[in-house]
């Protein structure tokens, strides 16, 4: 089988939201050279107030590889609407493989090379997941495991989804489905956007794996999460649901 991305992350891009991540950019953006040398990385700043911005200019200027660009965005809307930019950034380029990973380092660059692995072995959409076998999360609050867990599964028994951790954040997309799911269309700004995203890829019948990650809390800065976040993906995913549950019904009566 063709190799889709190369053993270091050659024709992989690796989008990476920020906002007030100045601190934890550079470190991030290093160990995921450390991990794949090959790899590029979009920083996707949404005029961050402590400089994240001029600090992934810098560290695109220094990069004589030419493996980090930024994307400068003016207005801040929702972490769905910053990936969407960058996936529109990537598409326009010779990309094979687009990556979601936060700035944070909850998302682990040494574990990266799994879910690329499992795109190389077929995988069009491939998922570090926190709750399937091997899955890890470290110094996470038990009431944030509590409300992620209890999201997981809602949304699947709602979808009807055999994915274990559809809100997850670190995934790996072939270009194919970017191109198919029709990313104009999506409405989902904030936590929802994550399962938007894998539920279109599962109803267009892409091939959707889980592969085991370790998470690990922050140690610089705050979480973005808030309640208005996960009201929009409560009311959006029952939404989904009742809408697919409809389609089914229709299907079996006609």
């Amino acid at each position: 089988m063709h190799a889709v991305v190369g053993v270091q992350g050659e024709r992989a891009l690796v989008v990476i939201p920020t906002f007030n991540e100045r601190e934890n950019l550079p470190a991030i953006i290093t160990r995921l050279h450390a991990a794949l040398s090959g790899i590029h990385v979009l920083v996707v700043d949404d005029s961050s107030p402590d400089g994240t911005g001029d600090e992934a200019d810098r560290i695109a200027a220094d990069d004589g590889s030419r493996r980090v660009h930024v994307l400068h965005r003016t207005e801040k809307d929702g972490l769905g609407k910053a990936y969407l930019a960058g996936f529109d950034w990537g598409l326009q380029r010779e990309y094979s493989v687009i990556i979601e990973m936060d700035a944070d380092g909850s998302h682990a660059p040494e574990q990266l090379h799994r879910l690329l692995e499992a795109i190389n072995a077929g995988a069009d959409l491939a998922i570090g997941s926190r709750y399937v076998r091997g899955g890890e999360l470290i110094n996470w609050p038990k009431r944030r495991e509590f409300l992620s867990r209890g999201a997981n599964t809602y949304a699947r028994l709602a979808l009807g989804a055999r994915i274990h951790d559809i809100t997850a954040g670190f995934r790996a997309y072939r270009r194919q489905v970017l191109e198919k799911i029709e990313l104009d269309s999506v409405e989902s700004a904030g936590y929802c956007f994550q399962i938007d995203l894998a539920w279109r890829a599962v109803r267009a019948g892409f091939d959707v794996r889980e592969m085991p990650i370790t998470f690990t809390e922050r140690e610089i800065g705050e979480s973005k999460m808030s309640g208005g976040v996960m009201t929009e993906a409560f009311l959006m995913v029952a939404r989904w649901g009742a809408t697919s549950r409809l389609e089914r019904l229709r299907g079996t009566r006609s």
